[in-house]
């Protein structure tokens, strides 16, 4: 359980020189603009307490910048005509659970709710009457970028440990502190630091090696899995669903980070000449580890990062995004929000994972992610179980991206 912010003042406390030498060193340079959350969650991104000097930019002139967005005509956007927006309304129709009570969105949520849908045309007709297409651009005016897929993975596991289930799925500990400067310095709005207290300094909280190889967690396991490359890629996924051996199935979705830096285990192996850049997926990271087993351990613990979780209700049979909604499969989209506002329609051209065949679709930004940094890049939720992670673990390919903007919503 995410531990009450009142419980956390005494101890906060005892660390203000702390901070106050932090805020000291940052006052000195202005901070780049604020990342998107990790990994997939509506909580602001961990990071360990010794590394936040490293947050300050590196010297050097910029070279001109375009917007990002770029206002476009309807026929403007590749494929447009060709596809059925139906899904993604639904989408959309669900994200303005939250956005309703934003006054840019409420005119066109409160549309989208009396809206009887008759065909493809109509729906296009819909969003062609209400929005404002933008194309999204990279800084240097391109607009060609990246699209990766997620989804929620099956873990079979029990409540109990035995031989079969030996890998801990943790709560958050107690003892992991969460140092939020956004009071004193709101350049830091949207980071929050982790540490954890030795006598009476703060410093960085364990890391996934010493996590795995320890006993620091005690007492927080909410479940137990049976293998420990399906729990790492669960950690990187935001979530999972738990099969216990009684029929029953329940979510876990990711509560809190350690607070260290995310490391791609998949560059390491490519880096060590294990597998070229064009074998690289997720299926073949599990190959790798089933083939070196007494390698394993070691691999997994290159990446310090360390995710904590919370059991979902049993009523709950989707994930949320960082919108605060239900995740829809193949609808949904993680974005960078510095670009694209969370909860817009967003048009998608690419293809589809290890082919060439068209994948261009009305999709709705309704996630955020550690490695979803920048205009023109996207992450694809697949949905839950095997299939959605078979497409997942291979989709990494050219992307375009059109954001729609309600006529309100825009300056």
């Amino acid at each position: 359980m995410l531990q009450d912010q009142d419980d956390l003042i005494p101890a906060t406390r005892r660390f203000g020189l702390v901070l106050l030498t932090i805020l000291m060193v940052c006052a000195c340079t202005p901070l780049p603009p604020p990342c998107p959350p990790t990994p997939p969650a509506a909580c602001p991104p961990a990071l360990p307490v010794a590394t936040l000097p490293a947050l300050l930019p590196a010297p050097g002139p910029e070279g001109p910048r375009v917007p990002p967005l770029e206002p476009v005509s309807w026929e403007e956007i590749d494929g447009w005509e060709d596809q059925d927006p139906t899904p993604a309304l639904e989408a959309f129709r669900e994200g303005c659970q939250v956005l309703a009570a934003r006054p840019q969105w409420q005119s066109v949520c409160a549309a989208a709710a009396d809206f009887t849908p008759v065909d493809a045309a109509s729906v296009r007709a819909f969003f062609e009457a209400r929005f404002l297409p933008q194309r999204v651009r990279k800084p240097d005016g391109s607009t060609t970028g990246l699209i990766t897929g997620y989804y929620v993975p099956n873990l079979r596991g029990s409540r109990t440990r035995s031989d079969r289930y030996a890998w801990p799925i943790y709560g958050v500990p107690d003892d992991l502190l969460i140092i939020d400067l956004r009071s004193v310095y709101p350049d830091l709005a949207n980071y929050r630091l982790r540490g954890r207290l030795e006598g009476r300094r703060v410093v960085p909280y364990y890391s996934r090696g010493q996590l795995d190889a320890g006993n620091h967690l005690d007492g927080t396991e909410l479940l137990w899995v049976e293998d420990p490359v399906e729990l790492f890629f669960m950690q990187i996924q935001g979530s999972g669903r738990i099969l216990l051996e009684n029929g029953e199935a329940l979510l876990v979705h990711y509560a809190d980070q350690n607070g260290h830096p995310f490391r791609s285990i998949g560059k390491l192996l490519i880096e060590r000449g294990e597998m070229t850049r064009d074998q690289m997926s997720m299926q073949n990271i599990r190959a790798w580890a089933r083939e070196h087993p007494d390698q394993t351990a070691a691999l997994l613990a290159e990446n310090p990062s360390y995710v904590f979780f919370t059991e979902l209700p049993a009523r709950v049979d989707r994930p949320y995004g960082a919108l605060g909604v239900k995740l829809t499969a193949e609808r949904s989209l993680a974005v960078d929000p510095r670009t694209i506002p969370l909860g817009s329609p967003v048009f998608l051209s690419t293809t589809w994972p290890s082919s060439s065949k068209p994948l261009r679709r009305l999709m709705v930004a309704q996630d955020t992610g550690g490695a979803i940094k920048g205009p023109v890049r996207g992450d694809f939720y697949w949905g839950i179980g095997d299939e959605p992670g078979a497409y997942a673990g291979r989709m990494k390919q050219k992307c375009r991206l059109w954001v729609f903007l309600p006529f309100q919503g825009l300056p």
